[in-house]
């Protein structure tokens, strides 16, 4: 018998929601959340749709069906097992530090800021109800590693120490552990040192002094 295989993936290829009219979509995405409007032909399968595409940011796509009969209804999408819960978006921290007020200047609803550890989140609808999430990374992974990569070794080393969630310094050492195990050195010892040892307490330099 022929085993098992998997179906490999290798990223999102796109994500389609089910939009109203066609300038609502374009005015959340493109107007509020900046995605460039790329793309519109009709949806394939239902002449009655339109079918718009948006560049979230990494040329991924968010893709939107729209029906001019259709109008918007902000109360909450379902969050019923099999349902979407929220879509998250990146944000580097200069832009994330100004959401709040880009938000509030429109009027909109959010949730304020949301210490999550290993990144900060703001979440709020769209026109349509659907939860968004804009999200911001505390940490850079190393050259060569995906942020994938720096969290999946800061969950080994939070759960060998038992602790509750990731915080700083589990991202901190997973970091230091991912340099240490993909770059080469010439050094036999590469264990954390003092170089300060030695120095007598006047030879050491201070802020301020």
């Amino acid at each position: 018998m022929t085993p098992m295989r998997k179906i490999q993936s290798q990223g999102v290829h796109h994500i389609t929601l089910v939009g109203a009219d066609r300038q609502t979509s374009i005015d959340f995405w493109e107007g509020v959340l900046g995605m460039p409007f790329i793309f519109e032909q009709p949806n394939l399968d239902n002449a009655a749709e339109s079918h718009l595409y948006f560049d979230p940011g990494d040329g991924r796509l968010i893709t939107v069906f729209t029906n001019e009969d259709r109008t918007t209804d902000p109360e909450r999408t379902p969050t019923d097992p099999g349902c979407v819960h929220h879509l998250a978006f990146a944000l580097s921290q200069a832009t994330f530090a100004q959401t709040v007020e880009r938000l509030d200047e429109r009027g909109i609803r959010h949730s304020g800021l949301k210490d999550r550890g290993f990144m900060d989140s703001i979440y709020f609808t769209d026109p349509l109800g659907l939860l968004i999430e804009l999200a911001s990374y505390r940490f850079e992974p190393p050259a060569g590693c995906t942020h994938a990569d720096v969290l999946l070794a800061a969950h080994r080393i939070r759960a060998g120490q038992g602790d509750y969630n990731i915080a700083p310094v589990h991202l901190a050492d997973a970091i230091e552990q991912l340099v240490t195990g993909s770059r080469d050195s010439l050094s036999d010892d590469r264990s954390p040192k003092d170089p300060y040892r030695h120095a007598r307490p006047a030879d050491v330099v201070t802020p301020g002094e």
